[in-house]
C-alpha cells in the first residue's frame, strides 16, 4: 500500500510513519506548511508549525529512509481554519480549530491530493483506532484514555476513514516515546504541542483582539443589571469563570459564570453555575464515519475534546441532530461539536447550533 505520512515534526507522527514503514508499506513523508510566516523556533511547548518543526520532520524522514516533501497549505489553512475560528468567535460561538483542521485540511485537502497522486491512504499520529466491523471500517477510541483523539476525528466521513491510518491507537504515549528512542528519532523527548497551533503564545483573546479590534460592551446579570465592562465579546466563552472583570461580587458570594454571549448588542450575561445546565442540544451539519443515522438511538455524547461522554438519546432528522442528555450538562456552547459514541465506537458528530431544554431548543437558527 502506498501511504502518505503526515509528519508534523513531533514524536507521534514520526513513530506512526515508522510503523507503516516497518509494516512493509511504501511510505512518503510530507510536512504541512500551515503558516505563511513561520517562526524560527517554538514558543515553549506551544504550536506545531515552525521552521524547527519542519526540520525535525525532515530529520525523522531521513532516519526512516523515506522520501520527504513539504506542502504549502498556508492559504488553505488560513481560509478554512483561522478565518473560520475568528468568524465563529465574532458570532459568539466557540469553535474547535483542531477538529476543523482535520475536517478541512488533513482529511480533505491533503487526502484529496494524496489520492490524486496515487496514494492509497494518509497516515497520521492521532491516537484513535480503526476497527473492522460488520458494516465496514469503524472509528474507535484509543486505548490510552489520556491521549484519545477520537473526538477531533469525529468529523470524518466513511469515505475519508476508508483511506486513513492511525498506527498509534493501541499504544500508550510512554510506549511511543520509548519506541522513538529505540529507533533513534531525535524527537523522542520533544514536548507535545498544546492549545491552538496558530496562537503560539496561547493568548487567544489577544489574537482575536488583533483580528477584530476592540468592541467594548457591558457585562450584565440575568436581570439586566450592569456589573462591568469588556473590550469584546470574543474574549468570552460559555461557562467561563475567570477574567470577567466584574465591579462587585454576587450577593451570595458565589462565583459567576458566562451564560450568554450576544455580539449584536455587545453584551455578556453572567449568572450562577446552576444556570449553565442544559439538557438538550440541537446540532447541524452531521458527519458519519460509518453508516448515516436516522431516527432515535441511545448513545453517549461528548462536547469537549477531553471531556466525559454523557448518556444521551440522539434523534436524527435529515441534517438536524437533537441530543437529549439523561442528566443536565454544564458549559455547552454553540459552535462546539457534539460527538456521539456507542461504547468506544464513534457514531458521528454535529456542530452545536442551539442549547437549552427540550421546550426551548426547538429548531436550528437560520
Amino acid at each position: 500500500m502506498r501511504v502518505l505520512a503526515a509528519m508534523s515534526g513531533g514524536v507521534d507522527s514520526a513513530v506512526a510513519a515508522a510503523r507503516m514503514v516497518e509494516a512493509g508499506h511504501d511510505v512518503t513523508g510530507v510536512h504541512l506548511a500551515l503558516s505563511s510566516n513561520p517562526q524560527s523556533f517554538r514558543s515553549g511547548a506551544r504550536g506545531c508549525c515552525t521552521l524547527e518543526d519542519s526540520r525535525d520532520a525532515r530529520r525523522a524522514a531521513d532516519v526512516l529512509g523515506i522520501p520527504f516533501y513539504i506542502w504549502d497549505l498556508a492559504e488553505r489553512f488560513r481560509a478554512d481554519v483561522v478565518d473560520d475560528f475568528v468568524a465563529e468567535y465574532a458570532a459568539g460561538r466557540t469553535p474547535n480549530p483542531c477538529l476543523r483542521c482535520n475536517e478541512k485540511i488533513k482529511f480533505a485537502a491533503v487526502l484529496d491530493r494524496a489520492l490524486a497522486l496515487g496514494f492509497d491512504a494518509v497516515c497520521t499520529g492521532h491516537y484513535a483506532r480503526i476497527v473492522d466491523g460488520p458494516g465496514g471500517r469503524e472509528l474507535h477510541r484509543a486505548v490510552d484514555p489520556e491521549k484519545d483523539q477520537s473526538y477531533v476525528l469525529g468529523v470524518l466521513t466513511a469515505e475519508q476513514l476508508a483511506h486513513a491510518e492511525f498506527p498509534l491507537g493501541n499504544s500508550p504515549k510512554s510506549a511511543v516515546r520509548d519506541e522513538a528512542d529505540r529507533r533513534g528519532l531525535a524527537v523522542a523527548r520533544k514536548p507535545d504541542s498544546h492549545d491552538i497551533c496558530f496562537i503560539a503564545d496561547g493568548d487567544t483573546a489577544g489574537f482575536l483582539r488583533g483580528q477584530l479590534g476592540e468592541a467594548p460592551g457591558e457585562v450584565v446579570d440575568t436581570s439586566g443589571e450592569v456589573l462591568g465592562a469588556h473590550d469584546g465579546t470574543y474574549a468570552f466563552t460559555i461557562g467561563q469563570r475567570k477574567g470577567l472583570r466584574l465591579g462587585r461580587p454576587a450577593p451570595d458570594g458565589k462565583p459567576r459564570y458566562v451564560l450568554d454571549i450576544s455580539p449584536v448588542d455587545r453584551r455578556v450575561t453572567v449568572g450562577a453555575r446552576e444556570d449553565l445546565a442544559v439538557d438538550e442540544v440541537v446540532g447541524v451539519s452531521p458527519r458519519w464515519p460509518g453508516a448515516a443515522l436516522a431516527g432515535v438511538v441511545e448513545c453517549a455524547a461528548q462536547f469537549r475534546a477531553h471531556g466525559e461522554a454523557a448518556p444521551a438519546i440522539a434523534e436524527v432528522d435529515g441534517d438536524v441532530v437533537r441530543v437529549r442528555f439523561e442528566a443536565p450538562q454544564e458549559g455547552v456552547a454553540p459552535g462546539q461539536a457534539v460527538v456521539l459514541y456507542d461504547g468506544d465506537r464513534v457514531i458521528g458528530s454535529a456542530t452545536i447550533d442551539r442549547t437549552g431544554t427540550p421546550a426551548h431548543a426547538a429548531a436550528p437558527s437560520p
